[in-house]
């Protein structure tokens, strides 16, 4: 019986092993992205309270080990007086999982965090919240009558 030898078209195999080198690069590094949502129309505070203020939020599902999320905050200047603060991220409006100060020095603060889900894996949503408030500064003038404000937002946020 006579061997049959197949032809091999060189580019098309090429093509077919690029294909599965890419497969297999995605595989392992799929990342969700994970959307914030401002509270406000401006995502700034404005006010000297004992209480945190709301700026971003989100509702996730659980479904990854690891939150990674990367923040910016920033004080304002009136006048000469520098306006500071404290944040926080908290979970299902109860848990604060990670905090720090806004410098009141008008520097950016920029915290990279990587936060636990492994307690929240079996919760169909969990609510993050990004909080600040003003603890520092001037209490009158600036844009809106109310003195320095504070402003923050989620540089990054990923499900890994």
């Amino acid at each position: 019986m006579p061997k049959v030898h197949k032809n091999i078209d060189v580019l098309q195999r090429i093509a077919e092993l690029e294909e599965r080198v890419q497969a297999m690069e995605r595989e392992g590094w799929e990342r969700d992205e994970v959307p914030f949502y401002p509270t406000s129309l401006r995502t700034f505070v404005y006010d000297d309270a004992t209480s945190f203020t709301t700026l971003w939020e989100t509702i996730i599902s659980p479904r990854a080990a690891t939150l990674s999320m990367g923040l910016v905050f920033i004080g304002d200047v009136v006048g000469t007086t520098n306006t500071g603060g404290e944040w926080r991220v908290q979970f299902n409006d109860s848990t604060t999982v990670a905090s720090g100060n806004v410098p009141a020095t008008f520097t950016y603060a920029l915290p990279a965090l990587s936060l636990d889900l492994t307690p929240y894996r079996a919760d169909t949503q969990l609510k993050v919240q990004i909080q600040v408030r003003r603890t520092s500064g001037a209490t009158t003038g600036g844009k809106f009558g109310g003195g320095g404000a504070i402003g923050g937002a989620p540089r990054y946020a990923r499900l890994i």
